[in-house]
């Protein structure tokens, strides 16, 4: 995603470009290999896909794509606060 704005946090990174239209936004996760193994990994994206599903989609423009970045902090804090700082991010505020 080049020309995007980055939103860093301690749990995530959150990358998101304007397309410039209104259609419905697209969102994309990635997990690198310097998190854990295919385990981990896929743990650390399942728990993000939930908490944009359950919490944080209303919280994306349309016409963007984001993508979240995961680490392995996602893992360690509640699911309350992942939902909360996921949806801080998205929306665009510190």
């Amino acid at each position: 995603m080049r020309g995007g704005e980055k939103r860093r946090g301690r749990l995530f990174l959150v990358e998101v470009l304007d397309r410039g239209d209104d259609l419905a936004p697209r969102i994309g996760y990635t997990v690198t290999k310097k998190v854990g193994n295919a385990v981990v990994r896929n743990r650390v994206r399942r728990r993000l896909r939930e908490a944009v599903r359950l919490h944080a989609a209303d919280d994306m423009a349309p016409g963007n794509d984001y993508v979240i970045v995961g680490r392995e902090d996602v893992l360690a804090i509640p699911f309350g606060l992942l939902k909360a700082e996921l949806s801080r991010r998205l929306r665009g505020t510190r």
